[in-house]
């Protein structure tokens, strides 16, 4: 009759296990390392195509009710400018609702010409983090959206 023993790893077996750990790890933490800014100038650019969307929302609806000077999304009032929303709090700020947290929002002066940024919060340069919204300098032109992502 023969006994059966139990017997762990060998040290060259761990030995091998963690070097191969080891080697994962070195091509995988760089690679997670550059998500957060990939992560980061996603979200700017997916705030870029919520302002675009919010504003031809606003005008959209400034054009079905016939009013030029403010429309009403989502229980908010919007105030308007060339019957697309302007850059102050009450205007395209209104108009997207986006939840603190993320973003810094500075409002244009003034507001029917001025341009309203939101700053990407925890970015490497946060002005160069951005999206920044200007309202039509005359009626029947579009507004202008510029992202810039290259400091995310």
């Amino acid at each position: 009759m023969t006994s059966s023993r139990i017997r762990g790893f060998t040290l060259i077996e761990l030995v091998v296990v963690i070097t191969i750990l080891g080697i994962l790890a070195a091509f995988a933490i760089p690679r997670f390392i550059s998500l957060d800014a990939t992560a980061r100038s996603a979200t700017v650019t997916g705030l870029a195509g919520t302002i675009r969307s919010s504003a031809a929302l606003a005008r959209g609806l400034s054009m079905a009710t016939g009013n030029s000077a403010s429309v009403t999304m989502e229980g908010s009032p919007v105030t308007l400018a060339n019957s697309y929303p302007d850059a102050s709090a009450v205007g395209i700020g209104n108009a997207i609702n986006l939840s603190p947290g993320d973003f810094t929002f500075t409002a244009g002066a003034p507001a029917a010409t001025g341009t309203a940024t939101w700053q990407r919060i925890g970015a490497g340069t946060p002005a160069n983090c951005q999206v920044s919204y200007t309202p039509p300098a005359a009626a029947g032109a579009a507004p202008q959206v510029a992202v810039a992502t290259n400091g995310c």
